[in-house]
């Protein structure tokens, strides 16, 4: 009990403690060693190779590899995914198109991209750009030009839309559970598994949370006619967000979402146990970790949970806390006599995080402040949970090449653990893995209809659309 609640306490006090201090600290306690990073190099520029040389590059990697955030086209296309479809007038949405659309450089990229598609969508970036450019003379060609940009805007618009619509399906697996099942059933008969998130962010009203609450329910249900395996690891799983299931997930109504959120969040956890499939607590936001934790305690502490190897928690590397938590996590299971899954990722809203903590004035980052250390923090979560496989079933979700090959290299033939990418994402690379690796790979899979994509969409080109990303 006293390890319990040290660990919490250490958890509060890395907080906002600073990067280096607590990555130097982690690092006195690895057991990586230069062979296995040597070792784990050689395999990672192996991989990368067969990825470059690979004759089925992925519509989306190849797209975000071209426009990049780096790029001013980049960006222009981010806002228009961010913003575009939930604008609800004709005339701003015109606006938007000729603000973002024109200024850019869409002719440096044209013919620069492996797929026709690509390169089809820069030609007509180009045209749209050259209709929407105002920078002409006061001469006959510039009125014509001007009936054209006119008579042309509607068709932009909706031509635009459909890209951005077109984007999305590249993200989402399907807009209804049903849809998602049916689209998948190719990739489960080549040896994956899936794990489904309802889209949409944190509830803001009692209604909103009882829309959130319905939809994983009929999900779970629907999901549990596929759960046919005696193993949890070889069913389809879903994640669930607290946030969505409370209009009040905060630290200050902490009495009221014990009793009514735990509540909730219990009746679903055991519908995923009577269907024998994973349900794993998706992460949030920094401030929400520590009554995030009551939580999860709470719902592992409950004895109808007993028997069942089902329940997880998503845990994000570039938060300073990520290590102890994982430490934490093991402890609770063994109190409580539970094995539990860990989904470890690197991490979702840190943009999010850095411009909070400018906000509110604060010392320090709760997050790690550069990729690199995001990288060394995963890898040495990794390491830990691979340690703790008593209690503990790792998911590894990553798109990197290097992570791979230091995970593959520090595991061991018996340790049971799988990995995870993205639907739309990482493609190539877990493909060779589940080709050459006796390993088992799990797609993440985001359902729903496309008006509630934006804020997710967003978040993936942000991670994987910059310059620093692997997909680069």
């Amino acid at each position: 009990m006293n390890k319990i609640k040290d660990l919490r306490r250490i958890i509060r006090d890395t907080h906002l403690l600073d990067q280096n201090q607590v990555l130097n600290s982690w690092s006195k306690s690895s057991k990586i060693s230069i062979d296995n990073r040597i070792s784990s190099q050689q395999r990672a520029t192996a991989l990368i190779e067969d990825i470059r040389n690979d004759d089925k590059p992925a519509l989306l990697e190849l797209f975000l590899s071209e426009y990049g955030l780096s790029t001013d086209e980049g960006v222009a296309l981010m806002c228009l995914a961010e913003a575009l479809m939930r604008i609800p007038d004709a005339k701003t949405m015109d606006e938007l198109i000729e603000d973002k659309i024109a200024p850019s450089s869409w002719g440096l990229h044209r013919g620069n991209s492996e797929s026709l598609l690509v390169n089809a969508s820069t030609w007509g970036l180009m045209l749209t750009g050259k209709v929407l450019d105002d920078d002409y003379s006061d001469s006959l060609s510039n009125k014509l030009h001007g009936m054209v940009k006119k008579m042309g805007e509607p068709v932009i618009r909706r031509a635009i839309k459909r890209a951005m619509k077109e984007l999305g399906g590249q993200f989402v697996l399907g807009e209804t559970i049903e849809d998602a099942l049916k689209r998948g059933s190719d990739q489960i008969k080549t040896g994956y598994t899936y794990s489904y998130d309802m889209l949409g962010e944190a509830a803001l009203t009692k209604t909103d949370a009882k829309k959130f609450y319905q939809a994983y329910k009929l999900a779970i249900k629907t999901l549990a006619i596929n759960s046919k395996s005696d193993s949890v690891s070889k069913n389809p799983g879903i994640s669930i967000k607290l946030s969505a299931l409370h209009p009040r997930f905060e630290v200050g109504q902490r009495s009221r979402v014990m009793k009514e959120l735990v509540k909730d969040a219990l009746s679903l956890t055991l519908l995923a146990k009577e269907a024998n499939m994973g349900l794993n607590i998706d992460a949030e936001e920094s401030d929400r970790l520590d009554l995030s934790l009551d939580i999860i305690e709470a719902l592992l502490s409950n004895e109808s949970l007993s028997g069942w190897d089902g329940f997880g928690v998503v845990v994000q590397a570039y938060g300073k806390r990520a290590l102890h938590v994982i430490e934490w996590l093991y402890a609770i299971a063994k109190k409580y006599d539970r094995k539990i899954m860990v989904r470890l990722v690197k991490g979702a809203y840190w943009d999010t995080e850095i411009k909070r903590a400018q906000i509110e004035g604060l010392n320090d980052f709760p997050v790690f402040t550069r990729k690199d250390l995001t990288d060394c923090s995963y890898i040495y979560c990794a390491e830990k949970l691979l340690n703790l496989t008593d209690r503990i079933y790792p998911q590894f979700a990553t798109h990197n090449a290097n992570s791979v090959a230091m995970i593959l290299e520090l595991c061991d033939e018996k340790i049971p653990f799988e990995f995870q990418r993205l639907h739309g994402m990482g493609e190539i690379l877990h493909r060779l893995i589940l080709e050459r690796e006796n390993v088992n790979c799990r797609i993440y899979a985001p359902v729903g209809p496309h008006r509630d994509l934006l804020a997710y969409l967003v978040r993936r080109l942000l991670e994987n659309g910059a310059n620093s990303s692997f997909v680069n």
